[in-house]
C-alpha cells in the first residue's frame, strides 16, 4: 500500500510542475525533445531509479558453439504489455528469456544476451548496443525498449523503431516507414528469401543468396517508396543484418561461415521470435574485423551505394556519404547531440558518459572522437 501511495503521488509531480502531458512518464523512454524544466519534473517521477551511465559488461568467457535453446531458456508467447520491434534477433532472445520478457532493458543486458544467445563478438555488440542507445534510450535510468514507438499515457515511447537508425528502410521483413507499418512482419516481403534461395542457393540461403536478397530488398525500395533513404547508419545496419543472418542464425555455425540456413530457421527467427530446436550457436565470436570483412562484402557483391530516392525509381548516390563504422559513430554522435540542445548539468554528463562509452566500443584508434558536449 505504502510504495502505491508513493507511486501516486509522484506521478502528480508533473502536475504540481505545470507539465501534465508528462504524467506517468515511463522510466524507459527517452528524454529528448523535453526543456530543462520537463526533464526535471519527470526525473522526479523516477525517484532514486537513476542509475546514470553504466561501464560495458565483461565478454563471456565461454565462447563455444553450446545449446542456447535449453532448459533454462524455454520459449514463451507474448504477453498483452510485453513489447516486440524491428530486429528478430532481439525479438527471439526476450522470448527466450535471455533479456527481459517485457522488452525493457539495459545496454548490458543486451550485450551480454547476444553473446550468450548467438555469439556475437563483446566489442561489436557493445558498439551496436550504444549505437541503438544514444538516441533511443533514457540516459538517466539506463532502460530502453527493444520495440516500436508506441504510446503510453498519450506520449511517444521511444524503442528501436525510432526511423532511420537502428530501424530502417529495406528490412527483409518490414516495410518502409513511408509505405505502411514498418515494425510487424510482413509475409510478402519474407517470400523474397525463398525467391533468392530457389534463384542461386538450391533452395537454401547460402552466401550468394544472402546478397541477392539484400538486392531485391534494395531494389524493392527505390522502385516502391518515393521517399527511399539509405545512408548511414541505417545503410550499414542493412547490409550488416545480411550478415548477422548469414553469421549467427545458423545452428553450430563452424567459424568459416560457409553453412547454408534454411528458410525454415529463418522464419523461427523474423516471423515467431523463437530458436529453432535444438539451436547451438555460432562457434567463436562474430566481432571486428569479421564483422567489416563480411559485411563490406556483401555491400561490394550486392553493388550497393548510400543514397536516397528522389521520387521512385530514382535513386540518388551521396558521393559524401562514407559509408563506414567510424562514419556511423560520426554521425550518431552528432544526430544524439541534435536531440539535446540544451540539457540539465545531470542529463549532459551522462549522455557524454555515454559517448565515451560508444567511441570505446567502436575500439578503432583511428576514428576520430567527437565532443559535442565538451570533454
Amino acid at each position: 500500500m505504502k510504495s502505491q501511495i508513493i507511486a501516486t503521488l509522484a506521478a502528480l509531480i508533473p502536475y504540481a510542475l505545470g507539465f501534465p502531458h508528462l504524467a506517468n512518464f515511463p522510466e524507459y523512454r527517452s528524454l529528448a525533445g523535453l526543456s530543462q524544466e520537463e526533464v526535471r519534473a519527470v526525473t522526479r517521477q523516477f525517484g532514486g531509479n537513476m542509475p546514470g551511465p553504466q561501464p560495458l559488461p565483461p565478454p563471456i568467457t565461454d565462447t563455444s558453439g553450446k545449446l542456447v535453446n535449453d532448459a533454462a531458456h524455454p520459449f514463451k508467447p507474448l504477453r498483452p504489455n510485453d513489447i516486440r520491434g524491428p530486429c528478430p534477433g532481439l525479438n527471439t532472445l526476450a522470448s527466450h528469456g535471455y533479456i527481459p520478457r517485457n522488452g525493457v532493458v539495459t545496454p548490458a543486458q543486451i550485450i551480454t544476451a547476444v553473446q550468450e544467445g548467438y555469439n556475437l563478438g563483446h566489442q561489436f555488440a557493445s558498439f551496436l548496443c550504444y549505437t541503438a542507445f544514444l538516441t533511443d534510450g533514457n540516459h538517466l535510468t539506463n532502460l530502453m525498449t527493444i520495440g516500436a514507438n508506441t504510446t503510453t499515457h498519450g506520449q511517444p515511447t521511444t524503442g528501436l523503431n525510432t526511423h532511420g537508425h537502428f530501424e530502417g528502410d529495406a528490412s527483409m521483413s518490414r516495410d518502409d516507414a513511408f509505405l505502411g507499418n514498418n515494425f510487424n512482419f510482413n509475409e510478402t516481403l519474407f517470400d523474397a528469401f525463398q525467391v533468392a534461395a530457389d534463384a542461386v542457393g538450391g533452395g537454401l540461403l547460402t552466401f550468394d543468396a544472402i546478397v541477392l536478397n539484400r538486392q531485391i530488398r534494395i531494389n524493392d525500395s527505390i522502385a516502391r517508396n518515393p521517399q527511399f533513404a539509405f545512408e548511414t547508419p541505417r545503410f550499414l545496419g542493412a547490409i550488416a543484418e545480411s550478415a548477422f543472418i548469414f553469421a549467427m542464425f545458423v545452428s553450430n555455425q563452424t567459424v568459416d561461415n560457409q553453412t547454408p540456413l534454411t528458410i525454415d530457421a529463418v522464419r523461427h527467427f523474423f516471423d515467431f521470435h523463437q530458436l529453432p530446436d535444438g539451436f547451438h550457436r555460432r562457434q567463436g565470436p562474430f566481432d571486428f574485423p569479421l564483422v567489416e570483412n563480411l559485411t563490406f562484402s556483401i555491400v561490394d557483391m550486392a553493388g550497393a551505394k548510400p543514397g536516397s530516392n528522389n521520387g521512385v525509381n530514382n535513386y540518388i548516390v551521396n558521393p559524401q556519404d562514407l559509408g563506414t563504422f567510424c562514419y556511423v559513430y560520426q554521425k550518431q554522435v552528432n544526430f544524439t547531440a541534435t536531440l539535446y540542445p540544451d540539457p540539465t548539468p545531470e542529463l549532459r554528463a551522462a549522455i557524454k558518459q555515454n559517448m565515451l562509452t560508444y567511441y570505446q566500443a567502436l575500439g578503432d584508434s583511428t576514428c576520430t572522437q567527437y565532443f559535442p558536449f565538451g570533454q
